[in-house]
């Protein structure tokens, strides 16, 4: 039995937008946390290109408006059974989403730790400012979370308790 040619180049690009989904998240993944917390100019061209780039590999030779309604719709359906497994698994969801990184303790910067996020003093101090923090000697804990953000207790505030400012 033959598969009328709609239906398998619709197959064609289910297939395709899943594999360059699978490749681009772990292209994202390997780049690391921070690239994600907060765009520059420079990291906002790249994803825009990327976009851009993996679009004729989703939907190959087919640019019909139905091909392109099911390439969102798989990216969508793709991106939902990876929440939905992540979240009944939690050494899935580790793995998915990263750990969080101590960038300070109690006033000592984790230089190994800073140099594996790739993020430097600039950066670290921006986000200190942004917390009312000058100096690192100031923190409690200073926390990579793995939305790309550092979260920042000062040495001041009080147990785990407290809410800890963030900035991006």
């Amino acid at each position: 039995m033959v598969l009328p040619e709609i239906v398998r180049s619709l197959g064609e690009v289910v297939i395709r937008t899943t594999i360059v989904y699978v490749v681009v998240f772990v292209l994202l993944r390997i780049a690391g946390k921070r690239q994600l917390g907060q765009l520059s100019m420079l990291g906002l061209v790249v994803l825009l290109l990327i976009s851009n780039g993996v679009q004729n590999a989703m939907i190959g030779d087919d640019t019909s408006l139905l091909a392109g309604l099911v390439s969102a719709i798989t990216l969508l359906a793709v991106d939902r059974g990876i929440d939905w497994l992540a979240s009944r698994h939690p050494w899935l969801n580790g793995r998915l989403q990263g750990e969080p990184r101590e960038l300070v303790r109690n006033g000592v910067v984790d230089e190994v730790a800073m140099k594996r996020e790739r993020i430097d003093m600039d950066e670290l101090h921006a986000a200190l400012r942004a917390n009312g923090v000058e100096h690192p000697e100031e923190v409690r804990l200073a926390m990579l979370e793995t939305n790309g953000s550092i979260s920042v207790i000062p040495l001041g505030s009080g147990g785990g308790s407290g809410a800890a400012a963030t900035a991006s």
